[in-house]
């Protein structure tokens, strides 16, 4: 297969003509329209025999039943690789954005389960996203707080993570262990959640036995922010879309894209592999798992100052806009670091 590089120019337009034509249809690409679209002033049966040496060289399929072609995997990837560097939004995607961020952000996994959803509306495929994990994120603040029968446990992370569970009052209970734990926790304000964790077991052990048990339900809170189902997992948005692109895959790619997508550990392994410091375009076969969908998948960081958070992006079709998709992501990313940058400070 030749590189990407070693097209030459008409070539390089037709293969281009195809990919945008083919997104926008649906439909094999023919040489017709190649001559009518791309502007080249050569004759149908020029594009034609150009056509043939992308189809030879790997850029283009050639569907039985149509006279016409369609991009491969490498065809997607040389249109992806001479794209503009930073695509243009549409003022609706932009008024969108501007619109989501606009509200003061108190809870930063809030904003980026609807910023999942922004971007799931923006190019009409699922939104994914991986939030930050809350391990080694200092806590702000740590209370607990008397409900009357109950006990609300509050966690705040620097970069706006918020847990909260609220619990039976212990049997053995007193204002004044009530008052020692507080203090206890105030102390741990500044600590990451896993160091907190480790301090209340160990101050839990030289306390009396009621305060013993108010520190216990303070540190199985953040026992399950760290290692529970919240400590590692995906969120995922507007899966229908997927479904209303199904005349693009077979039935048994769909099903295999829904399982994985219900799959947390699957998908986090995907976008762990797909991961890069700036947008990053997965096509098809690229990932073995992407490969298996026959979808490809955009992503982009998103940062607190110059410290990755975490990952947002989509997942759609090969046949996927890609100079739309990946501006909407990147628009959303930033937006998304500037909100947790504001919220470190």
């Amino acid at each position: 297969m030749a590189e990407h590089g070693e097209l030459g120019q008409r070539k390089a337009v037709v293969l281009h003509t195809v990919v945008e034509e083919y997104v926008r249809t649906g439909e094999p690409v023919g040489s017709e329209t190649i001559a009518e679209r791309a502007g080249l002033g050569v004759s149908s049966a020029t594009i034609r025999n150009e056509m043939a040496a992308l189809e030879e060289l790997g850029f283009l399929s050639h569907p039985h039943t149509s006279a016409g072609r369609i991009p491969t995997d490498a065809g997607y990837r040389h249109y992806v690789d001479t794209l503009p560097a930073r695509g243009r939004l549409k003022d609706v995607q932009r008024r969108a954005i501007a619109s989501h961020f606009a509200e003061a952000i108190l809870d930063l996994e809030e904003v980026l389960k609807g910023s999942v959803m922004l971007l799931s509306r923006l190019t009409q495929y699922a939104g994914v996203a991986v939030p930050p994990g809350a391990s080694e994120e200092q806590l702000v603040r740590l209370e607990l707080i008397d409900m009357g029968p109950t006990l609300m446990v509050l966690a705040v992370g620097q970069h706006g993570r918020v847990d909260k569970q609220i619990l039976d009052r212990p049997e053995h209970w007193s204002t004044e262990a009530f008052h020692g734990a507080e203090r206890k926790l105030r102390a741990l304000q500044g600590r990451t959640y896993s160091s907190s964790q480790a301090k209340l077991l160990e101050l839990a052990a030289t306390v009396p036995s009621d305060e013993h048990d108010l520190l216990l339900m303070v540190a199985d809170v953040l026992r399950l922010a760290t290692r529970g189902e919240h400590a590692s997992h995906v969120m995922v948005g507007g899966v229908a879309n997927l479904a209303d692109e199904a005349q693009t895959w077979r039935r048994e790619t769909l099903r295999r894209l829904f399982e994985t997508l219900e799959h947390e550990q699957e998908m986090l392994q995907v976008l762990h592999d797909v991961a890069a410091d700036d947008v990053s375009v997965t096509i098809g076969a690229e990932h073995p798992t992407t490969g298996g969908w026959e979808a490809s998948i955009v992503t982009a960081p998103f940062r607190a100052g110059d410290v990755n958070l975490g990952t947002i992006g989509i997942v759609g079709p090969t046949r996927m806009d890609y100079l739309s998709a990946m501006a909407s992501v990147r628009a959303v990313a930033e937006r998304l670091s500037e909100a947790a940058t504001e919220l470190d400070q």
